[in-house]
């Protein structure tokens, strides 16, 4: 199927009578929307299509996002409030290990360490997930059965995103025949800042079909996407597409996440949710590597798209080194004593 066929994508509908708020842009309104698709039924899809519903939402005010998110980093937050954010964060947290030079017994130590992040602290809860390449699915899915803690697999010639979409798709089925309850694929940036966008979309699509029960994560790589006009682009791009979440980097590219996109990205989450009625996560990866960093973006998610995306269900963090700084940090508000990294189990 041509990418830009404009016949040969049905299931798409146009957005109506919606007002919502862009950071910095001011609002979405109806004629912004007129020519936005959404799952639904009866519209065509095109690259022409695209970009006029895509360019035809507002702008974002870079430096006013900037400033917006730099404001929210300096929120102090109270001592009780502040054990709930630790708790919340390691919750969050999508414990991964995404090197050539990963063995099955790393990620069964991970396993071990993402259902009882404390072993000497039963009190303490698991992560949300750990995150592998498609080929320790199986690892991981047997070191966590009988857990809360879902298995992730990265996927779709993860981190480029550059391979043919039978590729793509055949890398999903390893994933999810293994046995993976999440998939986090990358968009191919190259198709998406040369305006191909009906060609992100139909991959996107396609993945989201052939995930199944899984849930899909789409990673924009958005230290590639040049501006945050780009970043809120993407983001509503994927999610029409059917993304159950939206994520920001592979973690190989800088920058990585950052306050400012995942203001953007939380922004248009909420704008989404506002305008279509379903509500899609937001995961940051990269460079999220202290306690006082975790809690900044728990700010960032409450006060830009709501109180309705912190839980794991709708925010999540990547990382590996994150982990036990927030344990290091969560003892000191039980005890009032400093506990070093020796007393906890590497990542």
């Amino acid at each position: 199927m041509a990418a830009n066929d404009q016949n040969a994508r049905p299931g798409l509908d146009v957005l109506a009578g919606t007002t919502v708020t862009a950071p910095g842009g001011g609002a979405v309104t109806d004629t912004a929307l007129a020519g936005v698709p959404v799952p639904g039924s009866g519209a065509v899809l095109s690259d022409a299509a695209l970009r006029r519903a895509l360019h035809g939402l507002p702008g974002v005010d870079q430096t006013g996002a900037q400033e917006r998110a730099a404001a929210l980093a300096t929120r102090s937050i109270k001592r009780e409030a502040k054990l709930w954010a630790l708790e919340m964060a390691v919750r969050m947290v999508d414990l991964t290990t995404l090197e050539g030079a990963d063995t099955p017994g790393k990620v069964r130590g991970l396993c071990a360490k993402a259902r009882q992040p404390d072993p000497a602290d039963p009190a303490v809860p698991p992560v949300a997930a750990v995150c592998v390449y498609p080929d320790l699915v199986a690892t991981a899915r047997a070191e966590l059965a009988g857990s809360q803690v879902a298995v992730a697999s990265v996927a779709t010639a993860f981190p480029s995103g550059r391979a043919s979409l039978a590729v793509k798709l055949a890398d999903v089925a390893v994933a999810v025949d293994a046995g993976a309850d999440e998939v986090d694929m990358v968009i191919d940036r190259g198709a998406f800042l040369s305006g191909r966008y009906a060609q992100v979309y139909e991959e996107v699509r396609a993945v989201r079909e052939a995930c199944g029960s899984a849930h899909l994560k789409v990673i924009l790589e958005t230290g590639e996407l040049v501006t945050l006009d780009n970043v809120s682009r993407a983001s509503w791009l994927v999610m029409l597409a059917g993304a159950d979440f939206i994520k920001t980097s592979t973690g190989k590219v800088q920058p990585a996440a950052t306050p400012a996109v995942a203001l953007v990205m939380l922004a248009a989450a909420r704008d989404f949710a506002a305008a279509t009625g379903r509500r899609v996560g937001v995961k940051v990866a990269g460079g999220v590597r202290t306690a006082k960093d975790a809690i900044r973006y728990l700010v960032l998610v409450r006060e830009t798209a709501g109180p309705d995306w912190l839980t794991p269900d709708y925010f999540r963090i990547g990382a590996s080194s994150l982990l036990n700084d927030l344990l290091m940090q969560r003892s000191k508000q039980l005890t009032g004593a400093y506990a070093g990294p020796d007393y906890f189990t590497l990542d």
